[in-house]
């Protein structure tokens, strides 16, 4: 007799690289670098974020994102919502310090809103929803590019004077750790990408475990210096509502936006999936620069979004899909009926004569 099995259900989906960050968000919890050790880590943590930039660099076609500006309006709605739509609603949220939120979570939700859009996961889903693919890979693609520069500079804009550290010393490190590796690899690409895509799976381990290390050494220094001691169940509970509202809102405006705006099907779903994510990806990399032993507060709110969307996304993508058979019904419906209308006008024409 077999036993029932334990599955998480398909509308569920728990993503596996969420579960590593909060394993590793533990192990820095119960063995935390110090001294000699921590400046390891910080040291190969430096390198590590270069290596990430270094490979984004590499494997993103900026050809193909400028190929895609072709539909300008819809990479332009996603460039609005993600640069634009996103940070004034993380403003407006500074009405909510320190009833809701404390000041550091706010400016972790505040970073949040700043980061450039997601990738892979708005491809997955524009996908299982049956919309434009296509233009789902050019809007992220184009989102990310231009996130290496917009992203810093509007954390230099509205984080300056809001705990975020963001200094000469930052922008320094900016330019060094994000933009001068990402620029190397884009110089490259053209004689390391096809070992870069022949090898995709093996990178993807290397990309992932930079991103876990990265993780490890900014909460092993959030340990060391007691910040997680401001953190109650409470106000974890309460960012967490914010994001759901924050996540609703953004939905709701890139869905019914680009419906008002004339949009067909197929571009509403990628304007949706792709204009109402973060990327956890790019992100990390840019707290740790931006924020040094500050970063594991201010990537909390980023993590914790990263699986809200997933999970919201995934029980929308499945809902757009169910509608196609019933909008294209309709559709056949009405193009029988016009026809309909067209040979009876034809019947009346030919009496008529």
């Amino acid at each position: 007799m077999r036993r029932p099995q334990l599955r998480i259900p398909s509308w569920l989906p728990v993503d596996g690289f969420i579960l590593a960050l909060v394993a590793t968000v533990g192990l820095a919890a119960l063995l935390p670098a110090r001294g000699t050790a921590a400046t390891v880590a910080d040291n190969a943590s430096t390198g590590a974020v270069a290596l990430l930039f270094f490979l984004y660099g590499a494997r993103l076609s900026t050809r193909e994102a400028l190929a895609g500006m072709r539909s300008w309006r819809l990479h332009l709605a996603v460039l609005a919502c993600t640069f634009v739509v996103f940070p004034l609603l993380g403003l407006a949220a500074r009405g909510l310090v320190p009833y809701v939120l404390t000041q550091p979570l706010y400016t972790g939700l505040l970073f949040l809103c700043l980061v450039p859009s997601t990738v892979q996961s708005s491809i997955a889903f524009t996908s299982i929803a049956r919309g434009n693919v296509a233009a789902a890979i050019c809007a992220g693609s184009f989102s990310s590019l231009v996130g290496i520069v917009l992203t810093p500079l509007l954390a230099a804009l509205l984080l300056g004077g809001d705990g975020g550290g963001f200094s000469a010393r930052s922008l320094v490190s900016i330019v060094f750790q994000l933009l001068v590796p990402f620029l190397a690899g884009q110089l490259l690409r053209r004689w390391i990408g096809g070992f870069l895509t022949r090898h995709k799976k093996i990178l993807g381990f290397v990309d992932r475990g930079s991103i876990l290390f990265v993780v490890y050494s900014a909460f092993s220094t959030g340990m060391v210096e007691g910040i997680w001691h401001q953190v109650s169940p409470w106000q974890l509970l309460s960012l967490l509502g914010v994001e759901a509202v924050l996540l609703a809102l953004m939905l709701t405006i890139t869905s019914y936006g680009s419906k008002k705006a004339g949009f067909p099907r197929g571009d509403r779903i990628a304007i949706t999936f792709a204009g109402s994510k973060k990327s956890l990806a790019a992100g990390l990399p840019m707290a740790t620069v931006l924020f040094g032993g500050g970063a594991g507060l201010a990537v909390l709110p980023l993590m914790l979004f990263h699986q809200m969307q997933l999970m919201v996304c995934a029980v929308l993508a499945k809902r757009y899909a169910a509608r196609v058979p019933e909008e294209m019904g309709a559709a056949a419906a009405a193009d029988r009926g016009q026809a309909r209308r067209g040979e009876k006008a034809e019947a009346v024409g030919a009496s008529g004569r």
